[in-house]
């Protein structure tokens, strides 16, 4: 399967034939069809893309990638029927990838999403593909996360969360993966899900091999 794509439209005209489109071109398609529901299937999921309408019944489009933009960096492509300069303004302000308005031709929006997913793989290409931080060690390869030479078990949503604290250095990371967060040494019987200082330096210079187990 390939890239996961989110379709979040109110139309299920729209929804049907796009997602359509995708899955015949190889790509995983989801659905939403309310800004509560990408917002909870973005959580859920964590598509690799985002196809965004505006004009949603309960949050709107605006709301939905302002608040994706305060944790994500996965590209938003606005498709939209709402042809307004300063709401596009705004949109690309927010962070938005790209902006296509209704009527749309698919070879258009499809063409938009494979650019914002090149452009988003292009952003950190030199980034370290391993990374060990005290005993915790995160191959990013794999997508594996251990701890003192365990497996740990995270959801999606975890492991991007700490994916992108340990590849941007952002200094901060669960407790539960951190060398003093259990009070000793060896991994925790229960994980704490609380937040605890990371150091910035280690995360971003620190590229030791994983461990064997």
């Amino acid at each position: 399967m390939g890239d996961r794509i989110l379709v979040v439209d109110d139309e299920p005209a729209i929804l049907r034939v796009v997602a359509a489109n995708l899955r015949a071109r190889g790509y995983e398609a989801l659905t939403a069809a309310t800004g509560e529901d990408a917002l909870t299937v973005i959580e859920a999921q964590q598509p690799d893309c985002i196809v965004l309408d505006l004009g949603l019944p309960d949050v709107g489009g605006l709301e939905v990638l302002a608040r994706l933009r305060t944790w994500t960096t996965m590209p938003v492509v606005i498709l939209t029927a709402v042809d307004d300069e300063h709401r596009r303004a705004r949109a690309l302000d927010l962070g938005a990838d790209d902006y296509i308005t209704k009527p749309f031709a698919m070879t258009d929006l499809l063409a938009r999403v494979r650019k914002a997913l090149q452009h988003s793989r292009s952003q950190s290409p030199d980034r370290p593909r391993r990374i060990e931080v005290g005993p915790v060690c995160i191959d990013l390869d794999a997508g594996l996360v251990t701890r003192w030479g365990q497996p740990v078990q995270l959801t999606r949503s975890e492991y991007r969360l700490l994916e992108i604290l340990a590849t941007s250095g952002a200094g901060s990371a669960p407790a539960a993966f951190c060398p003093n967060a259990s009070g000793g040494q060896g991994p925790s019987r229960k994980a704490d899900r609380s937040v605890t200082m990371w150091p910035a330096s280690a995360a971003s210079s620190t590229t030791h091999p994983c461990p064997s187990y």
